[in-house]
């Protein structure tokens, strides 16, 4: 049995996703098990990371855990499972962990997240992917208005990373041998400025789109409304100041998985749909 944390988010839910399309028992963590909607084979469990005694009954039976960072209950949850017999554990990081910089905020959680799982005794696996393609779903209230999509950093390329390819990542480490140890930075194939994006989901939808950069004035304030200041702070450290390398593109997901990881051109293709449903 696998146990899948954050089993609706981007990632945990292709995590899911791939360990039922492959015949495996999977139990998916979420707040509300009746309304979860979940592939075929999967089971739904309630459980709070922050309540780690909550996870007792999920935890039964499970051979391998998938972890999301930032719960102050983490020692916790990972002290329960090492109890319950879990054999490993793989964690789903970021880049930022790198660092090592504990004032920023979104770094700190990734490090502590990190160490407590390290200091936990379980057997484990960190993941730090760079950007997610999916942040470009964020654009879909712009293009309900118009094809002008304005956008934070517009100077900075991304090797931007399609969360199914994290999580096959993330699936190689939960039911295979010899990614004890291992710290995978994860990144797509290419560096992409968001015009270049913002192209490529234009000729993919059939929409003559325009990219407009926010200045860091405007961006800033754009951020905060809707995130604490210490988190604006954090993305401008990593895309401003370049705190965290977006850029480098890493071989991981070939020599992991297989397979090369998705463009950012099969990425749109795939999620056409909901730009569809959202734009013209």
């Amino acid at each position: 049995m696998y146990l899948v944390t954050g089993a609706t988010g981007n990632v945990g839910a292709e995590v899911v996703a791939a360990l039922a399309g492959a015949g495996e028992p999977v139990r998916a963590l979420v707040r509300d098990p009746a309304r979860a909607s979940l592939p075929a084979g999967a089971e739904a469990v309630g459980g709070d990371l922050n309540e780690p005694a909550s996870l007792t009954d999920a935890l039964a039976g499970v051979r391998a855990l998938f972890l999301l960072p930032g719960y102050e209950g983490l020692a916790g949850t990972c002290g329960l499972a090492l109890r319950a017999g879990v054999e490993r554990v793989v964690l789903l990081s970021g880049g930022s962990a790198e660092t090592g910089d504990l004032e920023n905020a979104v770094a700190r959680y990734m490090i502590l997240s990190e160490q407590a799982v390290e200091n936990s005794g379980l057997p484990w696996t960190f993941l730090r992917p760079r950007s997610f393609m999916s942040n470009a779903l964020r654009w879909i209230p712009q293009l309900e208005k118009g094809d002008v999509v304005r956008v934070p950093f517009a100077e900075v390329p991304t090797a931007s990373i399609d969360p199914a390819d994290i999580a096959a990542v993330a699936v190689a480490a939960l039911m295979n041998d010899g990614h004890e140890g291992a710290v995978y930075d994860l990144t797509g194939p290419e560096p992409l400025l968001p015009a270049e994006q913002v192209a490529v989901l234009a000729e993919e939808l059939g929409r003559d789109l325009r990219c407009e950069g926010l200045s860091d004035e405007e961006a800033r304030a754009e951020m905060s409304a809707s995130m604490p200041a210490a988190y604006v702070d954090a993305f401008f450290a990593f895309f401003v100041d370049g705190l965290v390398d977006e850029q480098t593109v890493y071989p991981t997901v070939r020599e992991v998985t297989g397979h090369e990881p998705r463009t950012f051109r099969q990425w749109a293709k795939a999620h056409a749909d909901a730009f569809r449903v959202g734009g013209n």
